[in-house]
């Protein structure tokens, strides 16, 4: 048994919550704020068997997108606030911590 933990962007939450669920893996959503550019994020808990593991992932990478942003360069770095021109960023997709589980309960 293994504990995913996904952070994924909140434009993709809805869509990746229903694909899992429709390809029957439970999860739990709860909010989150993401560090660098402070935006909305969901943290997505699943409890999933070895095998299917993968199967998960899938349906992540599938569901969650990277997308460009632009960012003014004095979000980024406070000492840049003479720079005006925004700054291309990358964001969203999906960052997955894979980790074993000794035990899964459910009442």
């Amino acid at each position: 048994m293994k504990l995913i933990l996904a952070i994924v962007q909140d434009k993709d939450s809805q869509q990746l919550q229903s694909h899992l669920v429709k390809d029957g893996f439970r999860s739990t959503r709860l909010p989150s704020t993401g560090g660098f550019l402070k935006s909305g994020n969901s943290t997505f808990i699943l409890g999933v068997e070895d095998e299917k593991v993968d199967d998960a992932l899938d349906v992540i990478k599938e569901n969650c997108h990277t997308r460009t942003q632009y960012v003014t360069p004095s979000f980024i770095l406070p000492e840049a606030v003479n720079m005006s021109d925004p700054v291309e960023v990358q964001v969203g997709g999906a960052t997955c911590f894979i980790l074993p589980v000794d035990k899964l309960v459910r009442f």
